[in-house]
């Protein structure tokens, strides 16, 4: 099942839907993503008839996310491709709730920043009781200056907008193996990284039970399970993103986002 956040042409409130191929079927009006995905038992179908998707807007999935954490070095080959070891536990840090944005957001870049990159992920959302409710695709656009010379990663990280995801919700009971989807990435047409989920050092759930050892993960939290080799400050010479430029991240069996550089 595909569970979406969607904006109907002409409404001032969003609504939840799912998605069903090219159409979109409404769930009743007060009726969140969140709700479905925090409710104990499996996520009844949308009762709404099917509405043509290109109708719709896709916003975030879960627009007002309580939290994001993100795995730094999480990937095999992104970690040899930096001349690191790979690390012995998930390296954990979070990201504000305003750094999270609609699949097809412009990225705005802060004045601040020079050096702009992107970052492929599997996005973990989190359902009732700490569990994986679902897997969605993520941009962690980072601020490779600020994270170079400042010790936390809070505003490389972090700022404004800096984590489009979606554009829907996969649940997990339709993903057999979060571990073995194959994850894409193009700047402008050009494929930049080329990976599997399965060269990750420590699954979605390896990081989730990480994560509750200190922390009460809620309904609707969101877990960027880290990036594959191939982004843009490794490569020779680095390839920083530029304004205009469009970023398109695609995971097996979980869609595609697709946002631009402003």
């Amino acid at each position: 099942m595909k569970l979406a956040t969607v904006l109907l042409g002409g409404a001032s409130s969003p609504v939840a839907a799912e998605v069903r191929g090219d159409t979109l079927h409404c769930y009743p009006a007060g009726t969140s993503v969140l709700d479905l995905l925090g409710a104990d038992g499996a996520v009844p179908p949308a009762p709404g008839e099917g509405l043509p998707i290109g109708d719709a807007t896709l916003l975030a999935p879960i627009p007002d996310a309580r939290v994001f954490y993100g795995v730094g070095l999480n990937y095999a080959a992104h970690a040899a491709e930096q001349g690191l070891e790979p690390p012995a536990q998930p390296i954990i840090f979070t990201m504000q709730p305003g750094s999270g944005a609609a699949p097809g957001a412009d990225i705005v870049c802060p004045e601040v920043v020079k050096r702009l990159d992107y970052e492929g992920e599997l996005a973990v959302i989190i359902g009732a009781r700490g569990t994986i409710a679902g897997y969605a695709v993520a941009d962690d656009v980072s601020a490779r200056d600020l994270q170079k010379r400042e010790r936390q990663w809070t505003r490389a990280k972090g700022f404004d907008g800096a984590c489009p995801f979606g554009p829907w919700i996969t649940t997990a009971d339709a993903v057999p193996d979060p571990c073995a989807l194959q994850l894409k990435t193009w700047v402008n047409d050009e494929l930049r990284q080329d990976s599997s989920t399965a060269d990750m050092i420590f699954t979605p759930q390896q990081i989730v039970d990480f994560l509750s050892e200190t922390c009460t993960l809620h309904p609707g939290d969101v877990i960027l399970s880290g990036t594959p080799s191939g982004v843009g400050m490794s490569m020779e010479p680095p390839q920083f993103l530029q304004s205009g430029d469009t970023v398109r991240i695609e995971i097996e069996s979980l869609g595609s986002i697709t946002h631009a550089v402003a």
